[in-house]
């Protein structure tokens, strides 16, 4: 376990007190505290300085702005010198103002570390720190300081709370200004520890350097002076080296066994905190342990975190945990299916195959495997063996239209094109207004560009010429907008399989992505943009769906390019709305690392 994660622990436990006011009070210098109270004649020195810069520096304002300004900015140092007296030295007031002022206070050690000091006023839980890409520059760390009082020039005391400090490095600011909360903060209790980390490793670094410089200069006369004494020197280095290597070998002994136990836990509890509760919330007086390694208990475990993964679509590991019930209850049939759905998904059509097979032969009626054995030998060219398990669907369920399709499209493959067409009409006649024959054809995993025959025969049942651009696009267009986003695609397809088309492209990729395929709309625009690659527009859509996806690099990269382009075009407004698309994503950036 490293230091953020031991911190930000404490700073979750720290944000749950401050809640009800019970915080930690130290109240001897150099030691830390999460309350420090100001008042008496600490706090008239710090008016009266406060009032003289006001009005030296009346200009940025009114005189009591200034002044207010100014003590707030006051108050958090004062946290700090009192938090870190021995630690650090106060930069002079009366030559920073007029300065960039971007330097609160230095190391004691190494006057080039510096330490900046946000203080803020209002309520823990709305209240936010700025910090701009200067002073992430000049700076190692932010301390943040709250202020819940109001503050005012009659003020008798002020209760300041150390609300956490956050490292510099951490933040990839490149331009503008990023913004956090409390919850994004590092518990305070770290930063003297952070800072004398900082102090060690410079000075390592300045050893080291000095020591390479020393040698570099050491005349070669000396050296074969020393020579007989520097041969002793190779073995003493290497009784070093040894007991340095012992000692990574008992640190690495150590962490295995935590990390072991780590591991131990996760098995038993679970990848996420919401398992653990969900297990724990169900002890009922044992350890959650023992109750686990019950049977029963852990067979639920595990189908709950494979239901889970499952609609997350991560099939993989609902495969895994789907296999760890089997082992516990091997007659499962629900099971079964589930992890044979699972394996379809990821490709492995034989295992598939297995599960269903598994399903059928001890339940001969459940026709939702029959659905997706059909599915899995269709993927492995059986479509002999997928025709003769879509019949079994349509045997029990005589009104599956999909089941019509699926079978079609395995009888066209076969060459029986005669067959393939009576089934599909079978499809329009069971269901004409829902168009069941176009939902399936994006729904299984088939390839409409291989059925031209079908679809055409299809079109002129419903009366549309196969070859009219013009007709599928209308269609396509008005079937897009009642929100019919799978004959959309369909009817796009058909378009650009007549006369590919960079407008097209993009229509099917917004069908694509309002159906909830990101991946394939992205594959359209990047289509469209090698047809036509200054369209800013496409570049945005894009953009957007890599923003969704979390890929902010992608993004970038498209508004980048949609900005280039709106500017080439003297598109101003279009210009200034993706350069600040840009901004948002690099102060993204910055925060992710500091989300808890």
């Amino acid at each position: 376990m490293d230091w953020t994660t031991v911190l930000r622990s404490l700073q979750s436990d720290f944000i749950k007190r401050l809640k009800s006011g019970c915080l930690l009070h130290c109240q001897k210098e150099g030691e830390y505290s999460e309350l420090t109270i100001i008042s008496g004649e600490r706090l008239r020195i710090l008016r009266d300085f406060c009032w003289e810069m006001a009005e030296k520096y009346k200009r940025a304002g009114t005189v009591r702005d200034v002044f207010i300004s100014n003590l707030k900015g006051k108050l958090g140092e004062e946290v700090v010198k009192e938090r870190l007296a021995d630690l650090i030295t106060e930069i002079d007031y009366a030559k920073r103002f007029g300065g960039d002022g971007n330097v609160d206070f230095t190391l004691l050690s190494d006057p080039t570390i510096g330490i900046e000091v946000k203080s803020r006023s209002g309520t823990f839980d709305k209240v936010r720190w700025s910090l701009s890409v200067e002073e992430v520059r000049k700076n190692a760390v932010v301390v943040c300081v709250l202020i819940q009082e109001q503050v005012n020039e009659a003020q008798s005391k002020f209760n300041l709370i150390l609300a956490g400090f956050l490292p510099t490095k951490m933040i990839k600011l490149k331009t503008g200004k990023i913004s956090f909360g409390i919850d994004q903060l590092f518990h305070g209790s770290g930063l003297r520890c952070y800072l004398e980390e900082i102090q060690s490793a410079r000075i390592e670094t300045v050893s080291e350097t000095r020591s390479q410089e020393v040698k570099s200069q050491e005349p070669r006369s000396q050296e074969l002076r020393n020579q007989e004494p520097r041969n002793q020197e190779p073995r003493n280095q290497e009784l070093r080296n040894q007991e340095l290597k012992n000692k990574e070998l008992e640190h690495q002994e150590l962490k295995y066994q935590e990390l072991r136990n780590k591991a131990i836990n996760h098995r038993i509890y679970g990848d996420h905190i919401g398992q653990r509760k969900l297990v724990s919330s169900h002890s009922g007086g044992l350890s959650i342990e023992s109750r686990l390694r019950s049977g029963t208990e852990l067979y639920s475990f595990y189908v709950k975190l494979g239901d889970r993964f499952l609609e997350k679509t991560e099939y993989e590991r609902a495969m895994e945990n789907y296999t760890q019930a089997l082992q516990i209850k091997p007659n499962e049939t629900e099971i079964y299916y589930k992890r044979g759905f699972a394996k379809y998904q990821l490709g492995n059509y034989q295992g598939a195959i297995e599960d269903c097979t598994w399903v059928i032969t001890n339940h001969p009626n459940y026709v939702k495997a029959y659905n997706y054995l059909g599915d899995a030998r269709y993927q492995l060219g059986d479509y002999e063996g997928a025709i003769a398990d879509y019949s079994e669907v349509i045997r029990l369920n005589p009104f599956d239209a999909n089941a019509y399709i699926n079978r079609a499209d395995a009888r066209y493959n076969l060459g029986d094109k005669q067959g393939a067409i009576e089934d599909y009409v079978h499809a329009i006649d069971i269901n004409p207004d829902r168009n069941y024959s176009y939902e399936n054809l994006t729904q299984v995993p088939n390839n409409p560009e291989n059925h031209l025959e079908i679809s055409q025969a299809k079109e002129i049942i419903q009366g549309i010429n196969p070859e009219d651009v013009d007709a599928y696009k209308n269609r396509g267009n008005n079937r897009y907008d009642l929100g019919d986003y799978r004959g959309a695609i369909l009817d796009y397809t058909r378009i650009i399989e007549l006369d590919p088309d960079p407008e097209i492209y993009v229509k099917r990729g917004d069908a694509y992505y309002d159906f909830g395929d990101k991946k394939a709309a992205i594959a359209d625009y990047t289509e469209a943009i090698q047809i036509n690659p200054d369209n800013a527009a496409t570049y945005n859509k894009r953009g957007d769906i890599f923003y969704e996806l979390e890929d902010k690099e992608a993004a970038i990269t498209d508004f980048q390019k949609a900005a280039e382009i709106y500017q080439q075009q003297g598109k101003l407004t279009e210009h200034k709305q993706a350069r600040e698309k840009i901004l948002d994503l690099e102060i993204e950036e910055s925060l992710d690392i500091l989300n808890f």
